[in-house]
């Protein structure tokens, strides 16, 4: 019995006794009532009636492999090497970069209900509930080296807004690796993206890309967040978490096999028409460093512009930052 094998059986709007659980899962009551307990604290509440059971509070859509591979179009499917559901992962990211190490990742797609030691960009945390978000990576392999992957994490923004654009959302790019919407007259992050790459400069290299979404987040998680945050729910709370996986997936796969023969031209002025901070002021950190500058656009290489007393100043990725000035 996995904690998948019991939310889908609390999750069809019923009331279970533990006694109906347990032989539902083939185990005893008390196996039961220890994994509702893990339920509880990984923020999954729950309904207890007494002399009825238990049911999940709000309904949770596990993620289904099957259904998001039948969504994918013909072309989808043809990019498409493997699709890998996980319940639970370190990080989706280091799976696919052990399947490289392997001989395999090209093609291939993971996808996890929680991770223990997902990251972000300069190795801060990524905060996802068990089952609330989209925790996707797909695996790449590029003939022309690294050199030629300039600008590809924007691209991968820019793909992702389209997606969920097509929904009606409002979609921001901060620069290198943010999605944003706007609530309440500020952005707030809906997800980040973590580009890995290892190989040549000049030569082969493989690529993984990283995508952390909130689809549903709750208060209580909110509330331990230290920058404002926002989940696909908010506006589109009828929005599978299947489907949207599913398109996610097709649109990365079709950038990806673009990039190489195409570059990031195609995405640069779809970038700056979305770019958050587009005429105004931020500060930008890097290492102990910090100044004031007004953002301007990205280059034909994913370098963002900026103005400073010195003049305008083009910033690569690494360990740069932005942040808004109110």
């Amino acid at each position: 019995m996995t904690i998948g094998d019991l939310i889908r059986l609390l999750s069809d709007g019923d009331f279970h006794s533990g006694e109906q659980l347990g032989e539902r899962l083939g185990v005893s009551r008390t196996a039961i009532w220890k994994q509702l307990k893990k339920l509880e604290a990984m923020d999954i509440p729950l309904e207890a009636v007494k002399g009825l059971g238990y049911r999940l509070a709000e309904p949770l859509e596990l993620l289904d492999g099957p259904a998001i591979v039948s969504n994918l179009s013909r072309d989808g499917r043809r990019h498409l090497a493997r699709l890998f559901v996980e319940e639970a992962l370190p990080s989706t990211n280091l799976y696919l970069r052990e399947r490289f190490e392997q001989g395999a990742g090209h093609g291939e797609v993971c996808l996890a209900e929680s991770q223990s030691a997902g990251r972000g960009r300069r190795g801060r945390g990524w905060a996802c509930p068990w089952g609330h978000g989209l925790l996707l990576s797909i695996g790449w392999r590029f003939e022309s080296g690294a050199a030629a992957l300039e600008g590809l994490s924007l691209a991968v923004g820019v793909v992702v807004a389209e997606v969920l654009e097509r929904h009606g959302m409002q979609v921001a790019l901060k620069w290198p690796n943010d999605i944003l919407v706007e609530r309440h007259h500020s952005y707030r992050k809906l997800a980040g993206i973590l580009l890995e790459i290892s190989g040549d400069v000049a030569g082969p290299c493989e690529v993984v890309v990283g995508l952390g979404i909130n689809v549903s987040l709750p208060e209580a998680i909110r509330a331990q967040i230290d920058q404002p945050v926002a989940a696909v729910h908010d506006e589109l709370p009828e929005l599978s978490r299947n489907q949207l996986a599913s398109e996610l997936v097709e649109a990365l796969l079709t950038l990806l096999a673009r990039f190489e023969a195409e570059g990031f031209a195609p995405w640069q002025s779809p970038w700056n028409q979305r770019n958050a901070h587009a005429g105004k002021e931020v500060e930008v950190i890097q290492g102990p460093s910090r100044y004031t500058a007004e953002v301007d656009s990205v280059d034909a290489a994913g370098n963002l512009l900026v103005h400073t007393r010195a003049g305008v100043e083009r910033l690569a990725g690494g360990e740069i930052s932005l942040r808004g000035r109110s």
